[in-house]
């Protein structure tokens, strides 16, 4: 999976900023949709930002697992944890959008914006709105603009009130079952899991380590209870969870070795293993060759 992508190559790519200055690097911007360039090549990836978006017209997105479309006004809310992509499907399409860091909260409010229903793993993050709620939405968006435009010295504070107002304006809305497909309990965890399976890599760094080795590691981090995990995957997907973990570490494993300068032990070292020799044995079991034979 290719890195999360970061605010300044959003600015780079959807504003055509050629060459970036202060102004864009800070932790909350405010747009139009028509402020940015067409995003009909847009990744499904990761970001390393929240993003609030006020939809108008028709779309297709893409969130983790779900396939979601929206049509006529929308509250979407988008979490740096989960992948995503979307794909307009009008020409009537519009809104406003925004995004930030997450130190745009905890930099003066205490508790983890992750927290929030609409930013947590396995919510259901599309909010139907009717003609009053889209007008009431709107105009809060507008302020936020507004005030990114002003001189006024405390607007990132005002501003952090109007994300949080429309932030409670949607937990008072019930998010929208229609836009989801219907999936039981079985698929749902099927689901969470393989999005903390996902959320572990790409491993880019030599002295990151693979955390979750096991299904009890997967069960406890899920809370439920190991042998209720591995039913569960059993039944949606046919294999075990170990045998996912197994294969996508393997996979990680390839690539690694076809792709970075490291050597193997640090690569046992990354994907978890104790030793190399605990690696080689693995990688073999699952490929049929060595780490050395298939980097060669």
């Amino acid at each position: 999976m290719d890195k999360p992508e970061s605010l300044l190559s959003f600015y780079r790519n959807q504003l055509g900023n050629p060459v970036l200055n202060r102004e864009d690097q800070e932790p909350f911007r405010v747009f139009d949709f028509d402020d940015c360039l067409t995003e009909t090549d847009v990744q499904y990836r990761r970001r390393d930002f929240f993003k609030i978006a006020l939809m108008e017209g028709e779309h297709l997105y893409h969130y983790a697992d779900k396939t979601m479309q929206v049509s006529g006004s929308t509250l979407m809310f988008f979490s740096p944890d989960v992948p995503y992509k979307f794909e307009v499907l009008s020409e009537q399409a519009g809104g406003m959008f925004c995004i930030f860091r997450e130190q745009f909260f905890t930099d003066r409010y205490k508790g983890n914006i992750r927290d929030l229903p609409m930013f947590s793993l396995g919510c259901k993050p599309g909010y139907v709105l009717d003609n009053g709620q889209h007008k009431d939405v709107l105009q809060l968006f507008k302020k936020m603009k507004s005030e990114m435009q002003s001189d006024y010295a405390f607007k990132l504070d005002l501003v952090r009130n109007y994300v949080a107002e429309v932030i409670h304006y949607a937990l008072k809305l019930q998010p929208s079952e229609t836009l989801l497909q219907n999936i039981d309990a079985n698929a749902r965890i099927t689901s969470i899991f393989k999005e903390l399976l996902e959320r572990q890599f790409p491993i880019e760094t030599s002295n990151r380590r693979f955390k979750l080795r096991s299904p009890n590691d997967f069960a406890k981090h899920m809370s439920v209870h190991v042998n209720h995990l591995n039913r569960a995957l059993k039944l949606t997907t046919g294999k075990t969870t170990t045998e996912h973990i197994a294969q996508r570490l393997a996979d990680e494993a390839k690539v690694l070795l076809k792709h970075s300068n490291w050597n193997i032990s640090e690569i046992s070292y990354v994907l978890g293993f104790e030793d190399a020799a605990n690696f080689n044995h693995f990688f073999k079991k699952h490929t049929a060759v060595s780490p050395s034979s298939f980097r060669s």
